[in-house]
Order: structure tokens, then sequence, then C-alpha cells
């Protein structure tokens, strides 16, 4: 619904002069409105000038937090004629929306002060006589930028050919008109041809000059070459003036053109301008994280356009023409290409805004804890979700280098750390840092020691010297001490003892058992699964 968002609009009808700045301000009063309002400048009826900001268009927001207004601005920097008409700026805030309409025209600056090649260039009539064009200060703007910057220039000037123009004017020699004053007269033009002209694509353009005998016979060449008449070349003389009208001019009619009477010849540059090539499909912004691939794509409004992006190093990007398609390619997005891109036509300018951001890194499989014994082989194994990381392996925090007895590989996603005829000094803490990630991996390597009891070899007489800590007490079932007996076949031989005193123990090993006798009673244990066994009293095995 339309309300009055407005406190302040720009004025109604304002007359610049050409070459000169002139600045727009809106002003919307925020204080009733629940969102922020976007402010919209257009030109005619559909034209959004925000895709046109660059050197030419400036355009400023600011916000008072007191009064709760918004302040907006647009600036126009050295007005041209094709500046005039009519504009709108428009504000919208969620269903409410406001605009108001202003109209500029342009003023031509004093003649004296006209010296700006490219405002001349800008010329919508080629027919319209502003005199001489000062080429010097198109060179005198050039010489100060840097040559990257050329084309940007003349892109926003509306130039198309500008390195085409720069060579035809280094080759060009300073034509001297004649004065009104003086006396002296060419041998054979009385008035001689404009030093150039300026078309759009596609419009006529009409050259002439006056000769000195309305009978002579001329001719007209174009980059040196005598040119034909036709549908396209049209020359016509009458009485002293001679006329080359082309029609439908095309970019292959930008060129030098002469007209030569005899000896003598006048000479003019022809340059044509293409249709200011608007852009219809904005650049969207992206947020990609490292290794993406990324296309920014803008639409045009005429096939075949010249489009120019803000590359820094071309060759590390593609570029794709596709009718009015327009694509810049990044086949694998790194930190380094975040930031702004800008495409540019001879009407339009469009952004995009590049965020990359570190692609996160995924733990498919963890490395395990390993437990392994003396001339083992250890092998950690890991798997993450980018085959392309590469990493480092450390134990106790202490970088592991490969050698002959520890390999480390990489195959896809898969690092491993292979520790072959394992010491007990590689016991330890193992970590896996995948190289430019916040991550580490880690488990612990143990040691497994296997003890080997000596048992010196037996004679024939049991050994009875077992320490107490060995024996399972049991409480005694009898009173006084009881009597035990044990039958042990031992190489051949009988062993046998019937009675002890109290505490009074003795053992005896064999190849398979270790039995033991005590005052309270036999247990016998059997070397294989250790698990001992007790008798009681009386009890003969």
């Amino acid at each position: 619904s339309l309300s009055g968002l407005f406190v302040e609009k720009p004025a109604e009808n304002v007359v610049a002069v050409a070459g000169s700045d002139v600045t727009f301000v809106a002003k919307v009063d925020s204080s009733t409105l629940t969102r922020k309002p976007t402010m919209k400048w257009l030109k005619g009826k559909w034209l959004d000038l925000g895709s046109k900001a660059g050197k030419h268009l400036q355009f400023k927001e600011t916000y008072d937090r007191n009064t709760k207004i918004y302040t907006y601005e647009m600036k126009i920097i050295k007005v041209v004629a094709g500046d005039a008409g009519g504009y709108r700026c428009e504000v919208t805030a969620k269903d409410t929306c406001d605009s108001s309409t202003f109209e500029i025209s342009v003023e031509a600056a004093h003649q004296e002060n006209q010296a700006d090649i490219l405002s001349a260039f800008k010329r919508a009539d080629a027919g319209e006589d502003e005199g001489d064009l000062d080429f010097s200060a198109l060179l005198k703007l050039l010489k100060s930028a840097h040559p990257s910057e050329y084309e940007k220039i003349a892109f926003q000037y509306g130039i198309t050919d500008l390195r085409g123009m720069l060579k035809r004017l280094k080759k060009m020699k300073e034509v001297q008109k004649p004065s009104e004053d003086s006396d002296i007269l060419s041998a054979s033009f009385l008035k001689r041809l404009e030093s150039c002209y300026s078309v759009e694509k596609g419009k006529k353009i009409v050259m002439s000059c006056e000769v000195l005998d309305p009978n002579v016979q001329v001719k007209w060449l174009k980059n040196g070459q005598e040119i034909k008449p036709s549908a396209k070349y049209v020359m016509e003389a009458n009485g002293n003036v001679r006329t080359l009208t082309i029609n439908k001019s095309n970019l292959s009619d930008d060129a030098a053109y002469e007209c030569v009477v005899g000896e003598d010849k006048c000479s003019t540059e022809v340059y044509v301008k293409e249709p200011p090539i608007t852009i219809t499909k904005l650049m969207d912004d992206y947020h990609v994280v490292v290794g993406e691939r990324v296309e920014f794509e803008i639409e045009v409004s005429e096939e075949g356009a010249h489009v120019m992006w803000s590359v820094n190093d071309s060759s590390k990007y593609r570029f794709k023409k596709d009718g009015k398609k327009h694509t810049l390619i990044i086949q694998e997005a790194t930190l380094d290409d975040a930031g702004m891109y800008h495409a540019w036509t001879n009407g339009g300018h469009t952004k995009g805004e590049l965020e990359v951001e570190e692609k996160e890194l995924e733990v498919l499989q963890d490395i395990a804890d390993l437990t392994v014994r003396a001339t083992d082989q250890a092998v950690f194994k890991c798997e993450v979700s980018d085959d392309k990381v590469t990493g480092k392996w450390f134990k106790d925090g202490v970088e592991v280098l490969p050698s002959e007895r520890i390999k480390m590989t990489h195959t896809g996603r898969f690092h491993r750390l292979v520790i072959n005829d394992v010491k007990p000094e590689d016991a330890g803490d193992y970590t896996f840092v995948p190289d430019g990630y916040a991550l580490s991996l880690s488990a612990k390597l143990n040691f497994l020691e296997i003890k080997i009891d000596y048992v010196p070899r037996q004679g024939r007489t049991p050994n009875s010297t077992e320490t107490a800590n060995n024996l399972i007490p049991c409480p005694s079932l009898c009173s006084p001490c009881p009597s035990f007996y044990l039958f042990i076949f031992l190489n051949k031989q009988i062993h046998q003892r019937s009675t002890w005193t109290p505490q009074e123990t003795w053992s005896l090993r064999t190849p398979s058992l270790w039995w033991r006798a005590t005052s309270f009673g036999w247990m016998w244990r059997s070397q294989e699964n250790r698990l001992p066994r007790w008798f009681g009293p009386k009890e003969r095995r």
C-alpha cells in the first residue's frame, strides 16, 4: 500500500551543467516501521541504477539513531548529456511503499571549457557540430592511469574500442583549420572535414566538406582504401559540398576516412559506439567451502556484448559466453579467492561477493589403541573424508620420522603408521594431525611383556623351601595335628612322607603339576591353567 514515508524528497526539476557533479537526497522516517526500509533509484520506468554504481554513479545510506531517519543520497559524477531524463526513487518496507519522481536536464558547458573528449563521445546526434575535439584531454586522463585500468575507464565513458582509438590517435597529424580571419585558404578545400565524428551503432552518419572547384571530382578513402558507391556508402556532390553518408553503421565502419582532391586531402576519424549494453541478470553472492566450484553468471541485453571482469590473474579463471549469458568460473575455490567480483558492460555494472571457508574434515575411521608383544607389528590406521588431505604422526608430542622399521603411508582417504618389530620403547601415545585443520586423532600403544618364571631343575629329593606367601591357608579340621600321605611317581621312584609338625610345609614339582603339603592339608595346581585344588586330611592321590 502507498504511504507517505518520505520526510524529504529530491528536487523535482534539476538543471545540471555537463561535467559537473549533482547530488539528490531523500529522507525516510522509520519510527513507525517494523523493518528496515529499502531504497531503489530508478531511471525511466524500470532501469535500476543500483547495478550501475561506480565512478559515475555513487550511492550512500546513513541512519540517525536519535531521529530514526534514514538518509539516502545519489550522486552523479561529471554529468553528461546521457544523464538527462526522468528519475524515480522508491522506498519499500514490508507491505508499505512510497515513491518520488524528478527530472534532470543537462546544459552544455561553455565552448571554451569543453575540452573533455569523453563528453563529446557521449553525443547522441552525430550531425551536431560542437567544434574540434581536444584528444589531448583523453590522453592526459589515461596517462595518469595504470594500463590495466584503460578498458575500465573506457567502459565507464562508453568507449568500446579504446586500444584502436589510441593507436589511431598516435598516428594522426593535427590538422589546423584555416581561421575565419585568414586570407590564405587551401588550394582545394574551402571547408575541411571535422576532425572526428561519433555515431551509435546502427545509425546513419553524414560527413561533408566544401571544395574550391564545384566541378572537381573527389575520392573517398577508408583506412587508405578507396570506397566504392553502394547502398551503404552514398556519395553526393551538391555545388561545392561533397558528402559521404554511411548507412546502418557497424563496428567495421570505425576507421579513418579521407576526402582526396588531386594531391590535396582532408581526413577525419569515425568512432562507432555500441548502444549501452545493460545487465539484465545481476551477479549473485556465493558462500562455499574450500575446493568447491563457483560460477558467477550474468545476463546482458545483447548477444556478443563485451563484458569485462575484475580479476587479478585471468589465467586462474575460466570465462564462458553462451548467447546473452556470461560466466566467470572458479574450478576449485581457495581462501585467497574470497572477495568482491565485478563485471562491467558499457552500460552497466554488477558485483557479487565470494565467501570461502575452511572445509570441515570428517573422521570416517578413528585410530584405535593397540596392545602388542615384542617383535610384533603395530599398525595405526585412520580414514578422513578428504583424500587430498595430508598429515603428520606424533609420538608423545614428538613428530615420528620414517625409518627402516617405521613406515607411514597415505592412500586415498586412509593414513597408516606401521611399526615393525615392536620394542618396549615404542609404547606411548600416538597422534595423527591433518595438515591445515584444528583436528587430531590419538591412540595408545601398549607393550605386552611376557615374564617367564625360572624354575631350577629338581633333583630326586623334593624341594621343601617354598615361601609361606604362596600358601593357601585352611583351618585344621583335626586336633592334634593329622597325618597325611602322598604318593607321587617321579623318576620311577615313590616319595612318601606321612607326618608333619604344625606349620611345616613341603612341596614337589612335576612336569605338569605342582604339589604342596602343609600341616593343614594337601593342595595341587596345574601349571597349564594355574587353578589350585584342595584336598582334605587323610586323602590320597
